[in-house]
């Protein structure tokens, strides 16, 4: 406005951030939000009638969702009328690869997803349990049978489809909790709770970033359970996790 030079140190910025964030007030910060497990959605597709279109449709975007270590933005639209077909996922958005083991691996090119604007692609693989995300989905496509081109999780309404909005959605999770006698959880337990999983799982950390498509170490944050996570870094015995350790943290090559 002025025509002055804009000049700022990046060193006193970061030290003045660190502060703020260390001062401020709990009443202005979020509380930790709670992450959902397989045991929740175990629950959850107890308290689910699948046969109904969208409750069908919530269950597969739900478990789609987890295991993609997505966030709810991506696979929901903010409102009914809002769909776009270049910025949403939809049925024609899906491919099936495999791997060199013969894996067969379900892929969704997102257009458009919270940390890239240009969209990337996201999967998962078929799992044990009725939180499996291939029989769920299978079930979403006979039930819903959604237009090609449209909404991924559209459901049949009043002879219409109707797209899959974030209220919706997150309406029917918390209706669904209730229902099976558990606290609501809120929308992005789904990625911190799927976060949680794979690292319990001993995915390595650099996996899991890529995984979530993070461009920073954010995702640490969610480490509600140190503990266990940990648990294989910190043994008194390293020589006995040799093999564990060599495959999360590769030698360094000269």
């Amino acid at each position: 406005m002025h025509c002055l030079d804009w000049s700022h140190n990046n060193t006193k910025i970061e030290a003045l951030l660190k502060a703020t964030v260390i001062l401020a007030p709990t009443s202005s910060k979020r509380k930790p939000q709670e992450p959902y497990t397989i045991s929740t959605l175990e629950m959850m597709h107890s308290n689910l009638n699948l046969v109904d279109p969208a409750e069908a449709a919530v269950f597969a975007c739900l478990t789609t969702m987890f295991l993609c270590t997505a966030h709810v933005r991506e696979f929901t639209i903010p409102h009914l009328d809002a769909f776009d077909p270049s910025l949403h996922v939809k049925l024609s958005n899906i491919t099936h690869e495999k791997d060199q083991q013969g894996l067969m691996v379900m892929n969704f090119c997102l257009p458009r997803m919270k940390s890239a604007l240009v969209g990337e692609d996201i999967s998962w693989v078929q799992q044990h349990g009725p939180s499996d995300p291939q029989t769920v989905f299978q079930n979403h496509l006979t039930v819903n049978n959604p237009p090609r081109d449209g909404h991924l999780f559209a459901y049949k309404h009043k002879g219409s489809y109707y797209p899959l909005t974030k209220l919706k959605f997150t309406t029917a999770l918390s209706s669904t909790a209730k229902k099976a006698g558990i606290k609501p959880l809120q929308g992005h337990g789904i990625c911190i709770g799927s976060t949680l999983k794979y690292l319990l799982c001993n995915v390595p950390f650099n996996v899991i970033k890529i995984k979530g498509h993070w461009a920073s170490d954010t995702f640490l944050i969610y480490l509600h359970r140190h503990a266990q996570i940990l648990a294989l870094y910190i043994q008194a015995s390293p020589p006995l996790h040799k093999s564990f350790l060599c495959y999360t943290i590769p030698p360094i090559h000269h």
